[in-house]
C-alpha cells in the first residue's frame, strides 16, 4: 500500500436501501477525498470499497454517523476486509451493477 493509502471492502445490512445511504456515502467520501464506490446488492445489503488514509477513513465513519442526525437507520457492518489499493481512482461513485 503506497502513499499511506488503504482500501476497505465493507458490507452493510439492515435499513440501508431506500434511505439515501449510497448518496450520503458518495457525498461524504468526496468531501474528504476518499475514492472507491458504493452499490446496492440484490439481497438488500450495500457494498462499499473505500480508499483513503487512516485519517480519511476515520473521518468518513464519523461524518456518516453525523450525517444521519435525527434519522438513524438501523444497520450493521457485516463485513470488513482490507484489500489491495486501486491506483488511478479520482473519486468515489455510486455503482449500479
Amino acid at each position: 500500500m503506497g502513499d499511506g493509502l488503504r482500501r476497505l471492502r465493507l458490507r452493510f445490512e439492515g435499513e440501508v436501501q431506500g434511505v439515501g445511504f449510497r448518496w450520503t456515502s458518495r457525498n461524504v467520501a468526496n468531501k474528504i477525498g476518499c475514492t472507491g464506490w458504493v452499490r446496492n446488492e440484490w439481497d438488500g445489503s450495500v457494498s462499499i470499497e473505500l480508499q483513503g488514509t487512516d485519517e480519511q477513513i476515520a473521518e468518513f465513519f464519523g461524518r456518516m454517523a453525523h450525517a444521519w442526525g435525527y434519522y438513524q437507520p438501523t444497520y450493521v457492518m457485516s463485513e470488513r476486509e482490507d484489500i489491495d489499493v486501486v491506483t488511478g481512482e479520482s473519486a468515489f461513485r455510486v455503482r449500479f451493477s
